[in-house]
């Protein structure tokens, strides 16, 4: 029974903080990859960030500086740190582990 459960989403002001994590049970994150990606309503899903096994990190150029994806082995838990915010980082939020699960997303609004 793989679960990736996030949580942390919420409405924020432009440049405020939030941190999302994704709890997973059923696999063991340390040996995947794992990726944040987010949707706005009427696009893509786009790639956000990446953690990959051995601890490099990847980002997408629209956060690069912003955000920060890291790992909790212990806890088996993956976080994204959302520094600065945006009102264009307002989407649905979902972490996926490179065996092929999804989370079911956790809403981020960024507004005034």
């Amino acid at each position: 029974q793989v679960q990736l459960v996030e949580s942390g989403g919420g409405l924020v002001q432009p440049g405020g903080s939030l941190r999302l994590s994704c709890a997973a049970s059923g696999i063991i994150l340390s040996r995947n990859a794992m990726s944040w990606y987010r949707q706005a309503p009427g696009n893509q899903r786009e790639l956000v960030a990446t953690i990959t096994s051995g601890g490099y990190t990847h980002y997408a150029d629209s956060v690069k500086g912003r955000f920060t994806i890291s790992r909790d082995n212990e806890k088996n838990t993956v976080y994204l740190q959302m520094n600065s915010l945006k009102p264009e980082d307002t989407a649905v939020y979902y972490c996926y582990s490179f065996e092929r699960y999804w989370g079911q997303g956790t809403q981020v609004t960024v507004s005034s």
